[in-house]
């Protein structure tokens, strides 16, 4: 068979690995606080401005349409999770699906994805956490950082400390352990859904149906146009995925023909719902105009209320519990990383699991390199590039559903998404137009990224793969 077209069995999957295994500790309410930790993040409290500044009001409709491609991902993710419940996510899909090249595109992609994502949420993080020491009166004791070690170079700063600050933390945490990651993880998820409710119990007195005329000053868009709905949606669409963090967690699930189905699917109801209310609240209660360009759009539509308080909270609370979105990023990287090099298209020695059962070394370099990102990036840049690598990997699951459909239709499925050949054709087409609607600076970078790493493919993956090998029989 041909390197670019042997695949992996779905027998082969499930089958046990070499060396040590990940230690099955998950149940679904640590998954469904993983997902809702993932999801939501950066995308609701910083870039709802990035986004109403494309959209306008019509902001709202960008959401719904980021939201309805990821509800179709995530019904196809739920599916191939249950099937396939391995450390991998798309790749792992892929591999059996769509052969040996295409995963290693999807895990290369997935790799700039999952780093870039912990760079900007560290960058998003870091600015509420520098609003917050800002705004501390503790005597006439200032904490507030200096802006050469706040922000990047391309804000007039050297280094961002606390973006490079909290992804060691995290780091740190995930080393402990994942049982006791994933609880600390509930517990922060908790305080970060009351802030968003607090935000929408004060907003919404002040309603302003004033505030969505125009609705659509921008228009509606299209592919290669970048403004409008299409153009925030390509963007917001940062802000809803994050359940496929989950199905990097299935080695690690107890039970993951049943907890993985509800981590993902329930993880991305409650989200969308959240983030529609919290949307329309925010845009009811100050224009556009007012927080499109803030770091902190929630504390700053607060503080224009004269809620001082209320946004001190917000802020608070966004540096309590963003770094969940980020623990859940590092764990999803690290077990990518895990994945591809049990199979051999990476190094395996960066698949050495520790003595608490988790994979400490790559888990090590993920932080290293990601928060080099975050030292020096702009959020939307790094969010845009994100965007990309995610976009890839949900096209490749809405196609492995698909073809994995066609091609094994008996196979026993725990979970089976509903209208399969709909939601496999909204997932791909719609990760189509949302690539084409990002800036073609973005495009471009996608475009290197990956070529690079075909070359790595060809130059080296190729022939240590385990197929290569002749370790395993291809499907």
């Amino acid at each position: 068979m041909a390197f670019w077209n042997r695949r992996r069995s779905i027998e082969a999957m499930a089958a046990a690995h070499d060396g040590p295994p990940l230690k099955a500790t998950l149940s679904w309410p640590h998954l469904l606080g993983l997902g809702v930790g993932a999801i939501v993040g950066t995308g609701i409290l910083t870039l709802i401005g990035v986004g109403a500044g494309l959209a306008g009001p019509a902001v709202m409709i960008s959401f719904a349409l980021a939201g309805l491609v990821c509800a179709c991902a995530a019904l196809a993710y739920a599916e191939l999770a249950t099937m396939m419940p391995t450390a991998g996510s798309a790749y792992t899909y892929s591999y059996a699906g769509l052969g040996e090249m295409a995963a290693w595109i999807v895990g290369w992609s997935l790799i700039l994805e999952y780093s870039l994502v912990v760079s900007a949420v560290a960058v998003g993080w870091s600015g509420y956490a520098v609003g917050f020491l800002n705004g501390l009166d503790l005597g006439g004791v200032s904490l507030a950082l200096p802006q050469a070690l706040s922000v990047g170079p391309h804000a007039g700063g050297i280094v961002n400390l606390p973006a490079v600050f909290i992804i060691a933390v995290v780091a740190g945490l995930l080393m402990l352990g994942t049982r006791e990651s994933a609880t600390l993880n509930a517990g922060l998820v908790v305080v970060k859904i009351l802030a968003l409710l607090v935000f929408v119990a004060i907003a919404l007195p002040a309603f302003n149906p004033d505030h969505f005329t125009p609705f659509m000053p921008n228009g509606f868009g299209a592919p290669f146009v970048k403004t409008g709905v299409m153009a925030a949606a390509a963007i917001i669409f940062f802000a809803f995925y994050g359940f496929d963090a989950i199905s990097t967690a299935a080695e690690e699930t107890k039970r993951p023909e049943r907890d993985l189905a509800i981590g993902i699917v329930g993880s991305m109801v409650i989200c969308t719902i959240l983030y529609m209310v919290v949307a329309a609240a925010a845009i009811g209660a100050a224009p556009v105009s007012d927080f499109a360009d803030s770091a902190e759009p929630l504390a700053h539509i607060l503080r224009g209320m004269g809620q001082g308080a209320a946004a001190q909270w917000i802020a608070a609370s966004a540096v309590v519990a963003l770094p969940t979105v980020l623990l859940a990023f590092l764990f999803g990287q690290s077990r990518i990383f895990l994945g591809m090099a049990r199979d051999g298209l990476l190094p395996r020695r960066l698949a050495r699991i520790s003595s608490r059962g988790v994979p400490a070394l790559v888990t090590v370099f993920t932080a290293v390199v990601v928060a080099a990102l975050a030292g020096v990036m702009r959020l939307d840049e790094l969010a845009s590039l994100a965007n990309a690598g995610t976009l890839m990997a949900f096209f490749a699951v809405g196609a492995c559903l698909i073809v994995l459909r066609l091609r094994e239709p008996g196979r026993m499925r725990r979970f089976k998404a509903p209208l399969w050949p709909v939601v496999g054709a909204v997932c791909m087409i719609g990760c189509v137009i949302f690539f084409l609607s990002l800036q073609p600076r973005t495009q471009v970078w996608f475009l290197i990224w990956n070529a690079a790493g075909l070359g790595v493919y060809f130059v080296w993956s190729a022939r240590n793969s385990r197929l290569a090998r002749g370790e395993e029989t291809p499907a």
